[in-house]
């Protein structure tokens, strides 16, 4: 069993709008404590956690053995303004981020990119959210 969420982190995933099916992207997974807890609520669904850094990929890989063994879960290193979905990859229809500066607005050439790039790996209609709201705020994902 995973340990506890924090209070924070617990509130964000609690606001998703998750399905059993839904294909998530985290952006900015660090060590999965949150992908985990959205694994654990997909039943046909997928979560992939991406991270530039690959000591969090390591610590969230090493931390959702049970989840990737279970299908729900997958991890890539990939920083969010370099994502692309991969051959075979279907489409994500709910990405989120907790304390990605590109998307909160610290570093905006970046995040416009980034915001390209979920563009292109995610299905007409998916939602993206990210931390600062009350606990989530949601943001446009432009389409050409």
């Amino acid at each position: 069993m995973s340990p506890p969420l924090s209070p924070r982190l617990a509130a964000v995933v609690n606001a998703l709008p998750l399905r059993p099916d839904s294909r998530v992207l985290e952006i900015g997974c660090g060590p999965g404590a949150a992908a985990r807890a959205v694994a654990e609520r997909l039943t046909s669904g997928h979560i992939l956690a991406i991270d530039r850094s690959a000591a969090a990929i390591a610590q969230a890989e090493a931390g959702a053995a049970e989840e990737i063994a279970a299908g729900r879960m997958s991890v890539r290193q990939v920083a969010g303004e370099d994502f692309a979905l991969q051959a075979q990859e279907e489409p994500y229809d709910l990405v989120f981020a907790v304390r990605v500066g590109a998307l909160d607005g610290r570093h905006p050439e970046t995040g416009q990119r980034m915001l390209r790039r979920i563009a292109a790996a995610t299905t007409p209609n998916a939602r993206l959210f990210i931390d600062g709201g009350d606990p989530l705020r949601e943001l446009v994902i432009p389409r050409p």
